[in-house]
């Protein structure tokens, strides 16, 4: 994500080391962020590759998007992340959309509200995304059925695939087509 020279002001002058930032995803469900420090870029990226190892975890999902609306914080960065239709794609700026890319997040609204420090910012999209919750978790917390939890929205969804198959009765339809055409003949 980033590479940054920092320097450390000795008694000889100044002593110059890298940090590097570096998100890894599967681009399926999981992504971890790392930071690493050395002297060396390739040492810096090396160390922040593991530590992105240590770190990962699981993005609950809905489909394409994620499964609601929340506010991830981290020091002064706020990330707003909204779910979005299917087809919408990640609206997302810079480190913000790698997260989610690579989380496999492929429809969603992200908006960074404060500051634009990059560390700061990826750990506030860190933190929303990790504590998103799925409607089974919360469910099952709560002591409820899923449909119940579900915002009405969703329930409307879902409402015409499960009775699909008892809407479609054929006598029913065909008697009061006869009845129709008794009486208007």
């Amino acid at each position: 994500m980033e590479i940054n020279r920092v320097a450390k002001v000795v008694k000889g002058g100044r002593r110059f080391s890298f940090t590097a930032l570096v998100v890894i995803g599967d681009e399926v469900d999981r992504v971890g962020l790392g930071y690493g420090k050395a002297r060396e870029v390739p040492l810096a990226i090396s160390k922040a590759v593991d530590d992105a190892k240590k770190n990962l975890f699981t993005v609950p999902k809905h489909g394409t998007t994620i499964t609601h609306e929340i506010v991830g914080r981290f020091g002064a960065a706020r990330v707003m992340l909204r779910p979005a239709s299917e087809g919408t794609g990640v609206i997302a700026g810079g480190g913000v959309r790698a997260i989610l890319e690579l989380g496999g997040v492929r429809d969603i609204l992200a908006k960074s509200i404060g500051t634009t420090n990059p560390i700061n910012m990826l750990k506030a999209t860190i933190n929303g995304l990790q504590r998103l919750r799925r409607p089974e978790d919360v469910a099952a917390a709560r002591g409820l059925t899923i449909s119940q939890v579900l915002p009405v929205g969703a329930k409307r969804e879902e409402e015409p695939q499960a009775p699909a198959e008892p809407v479609i009765e054929e006598p029913q339809e065909t008697e009061r087509g006869e009845g129709e055409d008794q009486a208007s003949s």
